[in-house]
């Protein structure tokens, strides 16, 4: 089923601007269009679309991005490739997280701080 630039950007939760870039940038490829230019987009695309924004969303640099893009391209072929580029991106979201529940742990520590302190206290915060 074909989907307008609009139908696809409310789809995925993205404004068009961000899907031409895609495009511009070389994320995405071979984009159909119609007999008056405009581009319609598969569920195919839409797949796609939403792998990258997921990556983006998480981390993935854009150049990392079009690697990724590249070896999509390859097929079957840039399968290993394609594994292993995905793994390491899950090894560095699973770093990040580890240092946001460490992040998270100080400021709770400091919301139970503040909590436990009477408001006349409250004029000279610790850091």
């Amino acid at each position: 089923m074909p989907y307008t630039p609009g139908e696809t950007a409310e789809r995925l939760g993205v404004s068009i601007d961000t899907i031409r870039y895609y495009e511009k940038i070389g994320l995405m490829h071979g984009i159909q269009r119609t007999s008056t230019g405009r581009r319609i987009f598969s569920d195919d695309d839409l797949s796609r679309l939403g792998l990258l924004r997921c990556l983006r969303d998480s981390g993935m640099p854009i150049a990392r991005l079009r690697r990724f893009a590249e070896l999509l391209s390859l097929g079957d072929a840039g399968a290993e490739a394609r594994t292993a580029l995905l793994e390491e991106h899950d090894r560095e979201i699973d770093a990040k997280v580890e240092q946001l529940r460490r992040e998270q742990k100080r400021v709770r520590e400091k919301i139970a701080w503040y909590r436990s302190v009477p408001a006349a206290q409250e004029s000279v915060p610790a850091a």
